[in-house]
């Protein structure tokens, strides 16, 4: 399965927003909300997760087809590997210590960022690194 590498950077765009917010207000509420579209893109892919429905619906119809698409399981991965941060996160936002949500979520800013503003995903890369290691 493809996918719209536009889609993967416009969700990447709107998980750094939400992430930037998390860091601002402290919310563990909208780190929970943001896990769950993390856990959603893990399990289901990034095509079906709430942004990747989003950009499908409202903003791919606008920009036609993609000139690009890329393997889903990269960004698949990625996902999970966000995932595994936001779940930090809410730990350290839930029971302590406070530092540690906060870095745990600003590694996930930094990721989703790097993805959104220079179309470099670095849960893609460690999935390919895995892959070229294990065979």
């Amino acid at each position: 399965m493809r996918v719209d590498i536009r889609g993967t950077r416009f969700a990447a765009a709107v998980t750094a927003l939400v992430l930037a917010a998390v860091l601002v207000g402290g919310s563990f509420w909208l780190l929970a909300a943001q896990a769950l579209v993390f856990a959603s893109g893990a399990v289901l892919g990034v095509g079906r997760s709430p942004y990747g429905l989003v950009f499908r619906r409202l903003v791919r119809p606008r920009l036609g087809p993609p000139a690009e698409t890329e393997d889903a399981a990269p960004p698949r991965f990625a996902q999970a590997v966000g995932l595994f941060f936001a779940l930090v996160g809410l730990v350290g936002y839930g029971v302590g210590p406070l530092w540690l949500g906060m870095a745990a979520t600003a590694c996930a800013l930094a990721a989703a960022f790097l993805n959104a503003a220079f179309g470099y995903c670095l849960g893609c890369e460690v999935y390919l690194a895995l892959r070229r290691v294990t065979g």
